[in-house]
């Protein structure tokens, strides 16, 4: 507890090192803390507990409010120092305009012949569209009469290229139709040819055949002939022979 009393009041060292003696406060808060715990539970120890907590209590609370002392102290100066800080910052800004008035002065003069200037620019380039708004117009006509040129040409050209590629397609069609019709002629003189080689050929058989019908015939009519003639000549030879 010496040790913690002995830091009650800053070192001429620290000077407005407010957040080393904000550290020595907390320091000091946590160690009464400790302390007075350990009080109680030595307390639990004696014959007279509640008389010795009540001791405790009370030389906690007397750490506690010379903390709770410095404290505000510490406060009131930061709350102080900001203060000044605040003032020199707002006599340091306040030089600082007053120096730089003049050439805030040059620049706001200069802004605003700068946006002069370009107002006047701005009603010369009005001024000078206006002017030029009746050859813009013209021009503009004459765009939309070259597009419009252009668009007739164009329908032109498609209308002779699809009358080409009709004329093309009537063409193929055509070639296409006499190629089929002369392939369907040759098929039928093909057709003609061989159904006469056919009927000349089953002319042929059939005259082969009739051929071969009366040469069988003529052969056994010899025959016939034959046979007679030899059985009558038998029946003619005289008996006993």
């Amino acid at each position: 507890m010496a040790a913690a009393s002995g830091a009650t009041a800053p070192t001429a060292g620290a000077g407005n090192d407010f957040a080393a003696r904000q550290k020595v406060l907390d320091r000091r808060t946590a160690e009464n803390n400790y302390q007075y715990g350990v009080a109680q539970h030595n307390c639990y120890d004696t014959f007279f507990v509640n008389h010795c907590l009540g001791k405790a209590r009370d030389a906690m609370r007397v750490v506690q409010a010379d903390i709770r002392h410095q404290q505000l102290a510490l406060d009131e100066e930061q709350r102080a120092d900001n203060a000044r800080r605040r003032d020199e910052q707002a006599a340091l800004q306040r030089a600082k305009d007053e120096a730089d008035a003049p050439q805030r002065a040059a620049n706001e003069a200069q802004s605003a012949q700068a946006y002069e200037d370009k107002q006047r620019q701005h009603a010369l380039d009005q001024a000078q569209r206006q002017a030029e708004a009746p050859q813009r117009a013209s021009n503009a006509q004459a765009f939309e009469e070259k597009q419009r040129q252009h668009a007739l040409q164009q329908a032109q050209r498609e209308g002779e290229q699809a009358q080409s590629q009709r004329a093309a397609n009537q063409a193929a069609y055509d070639k296409k139709q006499s190629d089929y019709q002369k392939q369907l002629d040759e098929a039928r003189r093909e057709g003609q040819q061989k159904g006469q080689e056919r009927a000349q050929k089953a002319e042929r058989f059939q005259q082969k055949q009739e051929e071969a019908a009366k040469h069988k015939a003529d052969v056994e009519a010899r025959q016939k002939q034959a046979a007679e003639k030899a059985q009558q000549q038998q029946q003619q030879k005289p008996q006993g022979q």
